[in-house]
Formats: C-alpha cells, sequence, structure tokens
C-alpha cells in the first residue's frame, strides 16, 4: 500500500498563548475524527443495547468467553486499519481522538496489574497514524465508576460514581501516569484528553482532580499537551478558574439543529439559525477566550437520516451538511481545532459506515429497527412516539408523586424529568433486558461466522458518506497562518 505523505511529519507540538504550535512557533490546528465505538464502544455506533460490560458479558454468556474474546478480537482487528488511515489522511485531516475504556487496562478484580492488552490497543492505532502523520489524542472515554451519568461512561448505571470515590480517581491518576511514561517523547501521541464529558455534581471536585492529575503526570511526562474538558458533559467553565500549563481546553459542541428533534425547523441558513449556532460556541468557550488559551472542540456533529426508511433522507442530510459547514466557519475564524464524531459506525453519523448488505448488518439491522421503536437509545432515537403510549401516562404518574419544585433538582440540570426516568428506566434497565436478546442473534456461530461478522467493520465493506467527507476535505484545505 502508497502511503499518503501529504501531511508533513508529526513532531512535539506545545501550547503557546492560545495557539498548538511546533517548535518552530509555527501554529498548527488540529482537524480530525474520533474513533468512536473501538475501545470504547457505544451502543448506537455498532448496534448492542445498553453498555458495553453488558454488552461484552451478554456475548460470553452464549458463545462462551473464548469464542467472544476471539469476536472482540477481529472486530478490533478489522474496525481501524492502515486502510481506514490512509483514507482519512487523503482528507487532508492530521488528527485521531482515540477514545479508550478503562477496563482494556484495569481489571477490577485485580486493579494492581495493567493489562498489556490495553498498550498494545493503543501502540497498534499509534503505530498506524505514525505512518500517515496523523497525529493522536489519547482520549479516557470511560473511568471506573463513570465520570458521567451517560451510558458512554460505561458504569452500567446513570450516577457518576467517580466523584464520591477516592480510590477511582487515584486509579486513573495512576493510569495516566503509565500511559504517559509508554508515550513520553513519542511525537504521533500530541495529547492526553484526561477525561471524556466530566459530570461533577458539585464543579469543585473536577477542578481539584485536574490539578492533582497534571502533577502526577508532569512527574512522568514533562512536555506531552494536557486536553481538559469543561465540566457537565465538556460545556461549563463556570467553576474553572486558573489554568494549567501546556494545557488546551477542550468542549464539545453538539447542535440541536442538526437533530431530529419533533417540531424543529431544519436548518435553512436563516440569520437567527447562525446566530444561534454562533451564541453556542461562544458561550461554551468564554473561559478559554479569557485566559487566552487554545480552543480544542473535541465533538461535533450532526446525524443523518436512512434513505432506506425515509423519504426526506436526502433534503434533511442536506440541511445538517449546511449546518455543519457553518460550524466550520465559525471554527476556522479563530482557527480553532477540532475533531468530528465519528469517524466509523452502522450509519447514523460516521463519515464511513457498514454497508447494510455485510453479514453484520444483515444480522443486526431488524434489532436496530426494534431498538428504535423502543426508543433505547438515546443517540440512535429518531422518533420516541412508539412508546408515547406506554410512557407518557407513567411519567405523568410520577410527576404527581414529586412535588414540582422537586423535579428541577437532580444533576445534570439540563437534563428535565422526564429525561432522567427515561435514562433510568429506558436506556439503562429496560437496554439490560433486550442485550440479552441481542447477545441471542450470536448464539451458536462458529468461529468462522464470528470473522466475517467482524469483517463487516472493515474499510472496503464500508460506504463513504461523501456529503460530508467533501465538506471536511475542503476544510481541511484552508490555509493556516505561520505563526499564532
Amino acid at each position: 500500500m502508497a502511503l499518503h505523505t501529504a501531511n508533513p511529519s508529526c513532531e512535539p507540538l506545545r501550547v503557546s498563548g492560545d495557539a498548538i504550535v511546533n517548535a518552530a512557533g509555527e501554529r498548527i490546528v488540529l482537524k480530525g475524527t474520533a474513533l468512536g465505538g473501538y475501545l470504547n464502544m457505544e451502543n448506537f455506533i455498532t448496534g448492542y443495547s445498553g453498555h458495553e460490560h453488558e454488552h461484552r458479558s451478554a456475548l460470553a454468556s452464549v458463545l462462551g468467553k473464548k469464542k467472544a474474546e476471539f469476536f472482540f478480537d477481529r472486530f478490533l482487528h478489522y474496525f481501524f486499519t492502515e486502510a481506514d488511515a490512509e483514507f482519512f489522511a487523503s482528507l487532508g485531516m492530521n488528527c485521531i481522538r482515540l477514545p479508550f475504556n478503562y477496563r482494556h487496562f484495569i481489571d477490577d478484580q485485580n486493579p494492581d496489574t495493567y493489562k498489556k492488552e490495553g498498550f498494545d490497543f493503543l501502540d497498534r492505532v499509534v503505530d498506524i497514524c505514525s505512518k500517515y502523520n496523523l497525529y493522536v489524542v489519547l482520549d479516557l472515554h470511560a473511568a471506573p465508576g463513570g465520570q458521567n451519568q451517560d451510558w458512554h461512561s460505561d458504569s452500567g448505571i446513570t450516577k457518576a460514581l467517580f466523584w464520591e470515590f477516592r480510590i477511582f480517581q487515584d486509579q486513573v491518576i495512576e493510569l495516566w501516569k503509565a500511559i504517559a511514561a509508554h508515550y513520553k517523547s513519542n511525537p504521533v501521541v500530541c495529547g492526553y484528553n484526561l477525561l471524556n464529558e466530566p459530570a461533577d455534581p458539585e464543579h469543585t471536585r473536577l477542578i481539584a482532580w485536574y490539578e492533582r492529575a497534571e502533577k502526577a503526570i508532569r512527574a512522568v511526562d514533562p512536555d506531552t499537551m494536557l486536553f481538559i474538558d469543561g465540566n457537565t458533559y465538556a460545556m461549563d467553565f463556570s467553576r474553572f478558574d486558573n489554568v494549567l500549563p501546556n494545557a488546551v481546553y477542550a468542549m464539545h459542541d453538539y447542535a440541536m439543529l442538526g437533530f431530529p428533534i419533533p417540531g424543529q425547523a431544519p436548518y435553512s441558513g436563516t440569520a437567527e439559525q447562525r446566530t444561534k449556532l454562533r451564541k453556542s460556541f461562544e458561550r461554551k468557550v468564554a473561559f478559554m477566550r479569557e485566559k487566552h488559551v487554545p480552543i480544542w472542540n473535541g465533538e461535533f456533529g450532526p446525524v443523518y437520516a436512512d434513505d432506506r426508511v425515509d423519504p426526506e433522507a436526502d433534503k434533511i442530510n442536506h440541511a445538517r451538511f449546511d449546518m455543519l459547514q457553518e460550524q466550520l466557519n465559525i471554527y476556522d475564524q479563530d482557527k480553532v481545532s477540532w475533531s468530528i464524531w465519528l469517524y466509523k459506525d452502522i450509519g447514523y453519523q460516521g463519515m464511513v459506515y457498514v454497508n447494510p448488505d455485510t453479514p453484520y448488518r444483515r444480522l443486526i439491522d431488524p434489532f436496530v429497527a426494534k431498538k428504535q421503536r423502543l426508543a433505547l437509545d438515546f443517540w440512535g432515537v429518531v422518533d420516541k412516539e412508539g412508546v408515547k403510549d406506554v410512557y407518557g401516562p407513567f411519567i405523568e404518574g410520577l410527576k404527581k408523586m414529586v412535588p414540582e419544585h422537586l423535579q428541577k433538582k437532580k444533576y445534570p440540570h439540563i437534563w428535565d424529568f422526564q429525561r432522567h426516568v427515561e435514562r433510568v428506566v429506558r436506556e439503562t434497565l429496560l437496554s439490560e433486558y433486550l442485550g440479552w436478546e441481542f447477545a441471542g442473534l450470536f448464539e451458536g456461530k462458529s468461529e468462522e461466522e464470528l470473522e466475517e461478522l467482524a469483517r463487516s467493520f472493515a474499510f472496503e465493506n464500508c460506504i463513504k458518506r461523501d456529503g460530508l467527507n467533501r465538506i471536511l476535505q475542503e476544510d481541511g484545505q484552508r490555509s493556516v497562518p505561520s505563526t499564532p
């Protein structure tokens, strides 16, 4: 395979004022994507319901431990290869954000010994990216106890226990020390994204943890940049005050105009809609502006309609492409670094997605359609009307039991009472039950069949989302000033 070498070779990067720069002081704008669903799996990305550790356990219960491990190993092999890196680099982008789950490194029953496989998995991606001059930001997406209340922290519950137990916080600092010792002086690994979308109800524990983590990591690796997410899902910096040295501050800029919200007018580029996008962005970056530090938009991007089931899919998707283009225009004005969510999935959001005619999609698509009808996945749900007759009366009954002023008390406060109930009942409890149904689809599969299912995720078995990739490629070609 011929290597794509349009990107300059990776070199050590650092923070200078509000810019990321190389050794010559030239501004570097990181433009990339995330390998979500890979070393940190998510239900809407690959099709199961519930949480990753439940999914892995359910598959082991029907396949046996050995065959389940075989399937997951082959899945990881095919999910990201040199073909993926070559395609990504060909678009002119230069950075891969690599989310990972702490479980690849820490066995909860033997937490004092790190698993070698975790480093092997990271090394494989870093080595591939080095061949195509792609920087890597390592992103701890799931921490012990869960650093937020959502499914992607893989806690299996709707509480962020990471903040309640010092032992969890210390575990993660020690893990980052080990990772930093492994990658220090490696120019491909340009940053450590210490915690994805933390959500500390008290706010202060997060800031104190960042300060402790920075000191511990700097004793091991004094040079690699740190990427610091804001609180409440990387959207709230209101309690932040001081800035850490050589740190890039990260916000996430999802726009509701890019999601299928009932009654919402599609994006059409009106002055009001453009102003809304700009105001949302500026609110999230006010801290970075005040402190004159670099901005990294660690996640953003709309979702897309499926033309197999939605006759309006082309119209909807073109509107969302236009919205994405406007977001990129906003980021370009200040040369903001960004990482779109995400690279590969089964068809909802990815730059590339698994072909519906592959063995994996043919096996799981009926279940995914059922998940849609039952509204089990928050991120992958288009329409909740199918379960309104069940949950509507239920939630109204619950509201009568709780005084109205208390319904707004539970953190995160951006979620209303109904959203909290959905999290617990549908997306946690019911999703765990249906996870066993999903696992049943794999029952009796031979290793040869499992190999073919995993191979469905290979680049050659994926469809490129051309409209999205064209926009990203054009943005990747925008000029960057040589000095900050």
